[in-house]
This record gives structure tokens, C-alpha cells and sequence, in this order.
């Protein structure tokens, strides 16, 4: 962090940490924490003061609070107004609110060109002495206000504000801008550092500062909660700043960042001419996997839940076109059987990555039709588009391209008119290192974390096609094996769901994991096997559907015969080893 310097109660600290430049950042002496005021919308206005930058753990420029709002309790709203054909299942309302302030703000950053970091804290009126910071998606560049349910989260529980959390969330230090690639940011040095970690470290250092002003006092325990990006931002935390957070929930985290923008560049490449799957191709192999797959748990249902037994016995092979390269719309000519081959393998790089890591594992299978628009869906979604790819990625591309080859340009070539189609990572090895190091939630060493009691819960979805689920596996065995089974079962745990796709559609993925966290890190009950549940969009929120969610390495096998035993329950399952290990 650098060498803190004091004169006259003024100190500056110094930082190599954006590689060339040293940043120098003045603060004053932290505010002390001001009583809690009777009337809350003045204990409100109160937080309107700008916050020192000694407050913060890591170099700024400090912060400055753009607005401090008090804001009366409301009521579930409607259904949310949402982008996608079938949108995840936590965001299909909007949760009822308790009477809170709701804090807004930006830290600027040390680089005078790079964008300031903007943040939301909303403090309840009713504290519970507890903090949850929720993470971000994508390549973030939109505020996250901390007011959704979490990601997975049961729609008929209170949101963690209406439960008495204090929570927050960011932009990790950028906005997205119309005509301006998503990825963009990433030229900036300071803005790549707070995108890969530096953001939520200084929000979170913010956020306690704010608590302590509002309550008085620090929070007892601290949360944090993220899918997809704001998964390895989870994973981020534990591993980086292991004194931070008590408990930490990792959902489909984008773990080997780096092996995955290089994955999906690959297959977008893939997907530029013959080796092009069509939707109607896409339901081909689809169709495929369920004739070849589907029994292995016991039941015929569309679920390929024994997801280790179907990469054992699947072949591509039975949709090969007669003579392999007569294209049909009932067959795949050899392009194509390559295409599918190439989704499934991993990639493997000719240099070793942060902590190691020399290959990107392929995806499983299960759930390669799934339809919807944005982040719902398969194939077609994630990794064909609707069309073959282009340059630049378009509205009809896959969403691994889009997001693949321009991490490529602006992160790793840092060249807006780069050629990812031709990128050799060898080619450019400390650069890539470098992007490694920063981005990739892959370090085993969770001891620092353990031994403060932190508890670490990562799930996995099996009909992933954003990010390869076996990413998440392989990080657990990595843990493993270096802290032993016994040490890493006292403070990790793994879970898994098949059919499920990225954002938690295809299968039932709702559960309380904040409740479990707490009865973990709070209660010493550490979570087993767990049930996850569908539910009807509209209050009372009626039970639809329930699921195991089994501890890996073992999956949801049905164990009803002949005809008895309801596949709509989760009682009718057990947490099995699979036939493929």
C-alpha cells in the first residue's frame, strides 16, 4: 500500500501500484464517528459530508458525496420491467423498502484521467449491525444501488435492506457510454486496477466510514454477495483482502478471467464461417445431449444433472452429416463437429498464469437451446449469436465474442483497432501476465481468510454457457489440494446446479444463502446439503418446483420408480456420485 507520511496532520501515501505512475494522495485525519441523531432524516443530512481519504485503505484523492437522501419505507412493487424473455429469477420484483438513507457518491481517483469511482450505501433506520455489499456484472460501468434481492435469492424473503442490512454496491470505477466499447476503461491504468479489485476494496472502506458517522460504530459483520463478475469479485475479496468480509457468497464467478476472454475469442473465431452453428444446428446438438444424457440421473426431464456422466458418454459424432461436408439443416458438416469440440476443450496457453494456471477449462453439457434474449439462455446467447460473428461485434453476435475480443483489443493488445481474430497470447506474454494477475480470482491460498473465520460458499451452474462451470470446480480442487479437505471444509463449501444457465434460469436455483452465511459465520452451523426452490412470480410466492442443491462432488439423482415419487420435489432426489467419475 505504500508509506503512510504525517506533517502537521496532513499525510500523503505513495504507490507503485498503477505500474509507471506514482501516485501521491493527501488526506486529513479521519473524522471521528458523530452520534446517531434522533430524527433520521437529519442523522441523513448529516452523511452529506465528504469522507477524508485517510479513510480509505487504498490511494484516492478522497470522496465526495453528490447526495445524502432520506427515503420513506415502500411496498413490493410490480413485476420488474426487464430486457429478457425470461429474466433471473430474483429480479422479477422490486422488494419492499424500509425508511433509509440512501448515500451517493464518487471517490476520485489519484490519475486526473481516470473516471472516479461512484458508489451507493443505503443505511436502514433499523440497523442490524450488519453490511452487504453486492457485486457487479459484465464489465460493470453501471451503478449497482444495493436496493435488488441478491443474486439466487427467495423472492417471498425480505431484502437484505429490509432485514436491517446496511448495503452498497458500485460502478468499479467507470461508465458505460453510448458508441464507446464496453471495455474501453481498461486503457487507463487506475481504472483497470479498480475494475480488477481496488473499487470494491475502497467502497467497502467507505461504507464503514459512513456506518460509523450514521450508528456510531462499525459494522459486527460484513457480507459479501456476487454472480458472474461480481462472483470473482467476491472471490476477489477473500483472496486480496482477506480482514474485510466475514462471509462470501461466489455465484457462477468469472474465476480464470483471462483463460475465459481468450476461450470465447476462440470460439467466436469459430464461429465466423463454416463452423457457424445456426439455432436450428444449436437444437440439433441439444436434441443430441438429451437422447444420449437425460436418464443418466434416473429421470427423463429435460436436466442433465448426472453433468460428469454426459461428458463421459456424449458424441457429436452421431450428428455428422453423410461425407462430412454437405451442409443440411439435420446434420453438422465438420466445421461445425469441430465447433462443438472446440466449446467443449479446454484452452491451454504456452506460458503459465497468475498462481499457475495454464489452461481454461471447456463447458459441459445440458441446456444448449435454451432460449432467451441477453443474459438468459444457451448457445445461442452466449456463444453462436444469430448469425456468424463479425468484427466489430454486433447486436446479432454471441455475447463471448462481444465481450472476448474486445477484452482482447483493450486489455490485453490495448488497441482499439487490434485484430483479436489473430491474437497468439505467447505473442504478447507480459502483457497478458500482467491482465492475469490483476483480473484472475485464482489464488488457492485462502489460509489468511480461514484463520479469521471468513466462510467462502461458491456455486456453479451446469448449463453455464457465459462462463465455463468447471472453472469453479477446478478452483475448489486447487484450494484442496492446498489446504487440505478437512481445513478447506471448515470455512468452503461448493455447490452445484444442473440446468441452470448463467443468471439462475432452466432450473430451480432460489435459496436464502445470506441465511446460511449468517447461521455459519455467526452460529457455527455449517451449511449441508442445501433445497432449492422455484416460486410464482406474484405474492404469496407460491412453491412451483424444489431441487437438491448438492455439495460437489455429487449431484441431484432421482430416486422414484415406477411412476411414485414426485419430480417436482426435491424429497424425490438424492445428493449422488456421478457414473462419469
Amino acid at each position: 500500500m505504500g508509506q503512510l507520511h504525517v506533517s502537521a496532520g496532513i499525510c500523503t501515501r505513495s504507490s507503485l501500484a498503477f505500474g509507471a505512475l506514482i501516485a501521491i494522495a493527501a488526506c486529513t485525519t479521519a473524522v471521528p464517528p458523530r452520534p446517531m441523531a434522533a430524527d433520521p432524516a437529519a442523522a441523513c443530512a448529516v452523511l452529506a459530508a465528504s469522507v477524508d481519504a485517510a479513510a480509505i485503505g487504498l490511494p484516492t484523492r478522497g470522496v465526495t458525496i453528490e447526495s445524502a437522501s432520506f427515503v420513506a419505507a415502500s411496498a413490493e412493487a410490480a413485476t420488474n420491467p426487464l430486457p429478457f424473455v425470461s429474466p433471473p429469477p430474483e429480479a422479477v420484483i422490486v422488494p419492499a423498502m424500509p425508511s433509509h438513507c440512501r448515500v451517493v457518491g464518487r471517490i476520485a481517483p489519484v490519475d486526473p484521467a481516470a473516471p472516479p469511482i461512484r458508489f451507493q450505501v443505503n443505511l436502514p433506520d433499523d440497523w442490524n449491525g450488519r453490511y452487504l455489499q453486492l457485486g457487479g456484472g459484465g464489465f460493470n460501468g453501471v451503478l449497482i444501488n444495493g436496493l435488488s434481492l441478491p443474486p439466487g435469492a427467495r423472492i417471498d424473503k425480505p431484502s437484505p435492506l429490509m432485514r436491517g442490512f446496511v448495503t452498497a454496491g458500485t460502478d468499479s470505477g467507470h461508465a458505460n457510454m453510448p458508441g464507446v466499447a464496453l471495455q474501453a476503461f481498461a486503457l487507463n491504468d487506475e481504472a483497470l486496477e479498480n475494475f480488477s479489485h481496488a473499487s470494491y476494496k475502497k467502497v467497502h472502506d467507505v461504507a464503514v466510514e459512513l456506518m460509523k458517522r450514521r450508528y456510531g460504530k462499525a459494522p459486527d459483520k460484513l457480507y459479501f454477495i456476487g454472480s458472474s463478475e461480481g462472483g470473482r469479485e467476491a472471490l476477489t475479496m477473500a483472496q486480496r483482502y482477506p480482514g474485510d468480509f466475514d462471509g462470501i457468497f461466489a455465484r457462477a464467478p468469472v474465476i480464470n478471467w483471462t483463460g475465459l476472454q481468450t476461450a470465447g475469442t476462440r470460439m467466436g473465431t469459430t464461429q465466423m464461417g463454416a463452423g457457424w452453428l445456426s439455432p436450428a444446428h444449436v437444437k440439433l446438438v441439444h436434441d443430441a445431449v438429451i437422447v444420449q444424457c437425460d436418464r443418466l440421473d434416473g429421470l427423463a426431464d429435460g436436466v442433465i444433472s448426472d453433468y460428469e456422466g454426459c461428458r463421459r458418454v456424449f458424441d457429436v459424432n452421431v450428428l455428422r452429416c453423410p461425407g462430412g461436408s454437405s451442409a443440411t439443416p439435420s446434420c453438422l458438416v465438420d466445421a461445425q463437429i469441430d465447433a462443438v469440440r472446440t466449446l467443449h476443450a479446454p484452452y491451454v496457453f504456452d506460458f503459465a498464469l497468475a498462481n499457475g494456471q495454464r489452461a481454461y477449462p471447456g463447458w459441459g453439457y445440458g441446456g444448449e437451446a435454451a432460449a432467451g434474449t441477453g443474459p438468459v439462455g444457451g448457445y445461442v446467447s452466449w456463444q453462436t449469436g444469430t448469425a456468424p460473428q463479425s468484427l466489430p461485434a454486433g447486436p446479432i453476435s454471441s455475447r463471448a465474442w462481444l465481450y472476448g475480443s474486445g477484452a482482447i483489443q483493450y486489455f490485453y493488445l490495448r488497441d482499439a483497432n487490434g485484430d483479436p481474430r489473430s491474437f497468439q497470447p505467447a505473442a504478447h506474454a507480459a502483457q497478458v501476465r500482467r491482465v492475469s494477475a490483476l483480473m484472475d480470482s485464482t489464488d488457492p491460498d485462502l489460509s489468511a481468510f480461514a484463520r479469521r473465520g471468513g466462510k467462502l460458499v461458491v456455486s456453479e451452474h451446469m448449463a453455464d454457457y457465459a462462463q465455463s462451470p468447471y472453472a469453479g470446480i477446478e478452483y475448489w480442487k486447487s484450494v484442496v489440494e492446498r489446504m487440505g479437505r478437512g481445513p478447506t471444509d471448515d470455512f468452503m463449501r461448493l455447490y452445484v446446479t444442473p440446468g441452470a444457465d448463467h443468471v439462475g434460469t432452466g432450473a430451480p436455483t432460489m435459496v436464502d444463502m445470506l441465511g446460511v452465511l449468517i447461521a455459519w459465520v455467526e452460529h457455527g452451523r455449517a451449511p449441508g446439503d442445501l433445497v432449492q426452490v422455484s416460486l410464482q412470480d406474484a405474492p404469496p410466492h407460491g412453491e412451483t418446483m424444489s431441487r437438491p442443491m448438492c455439495r460437489y462432488p455429487t449431484y441431484p439423482r432421482y430416486v422414484g420408480t415406477g411412476g411414485v415419487g414426485d419430480a417436482k420435489t426435491a424429497a424425490s432426489f438424492e445428493c449422488a456420485s456421478s457414473s462419469g467419475r
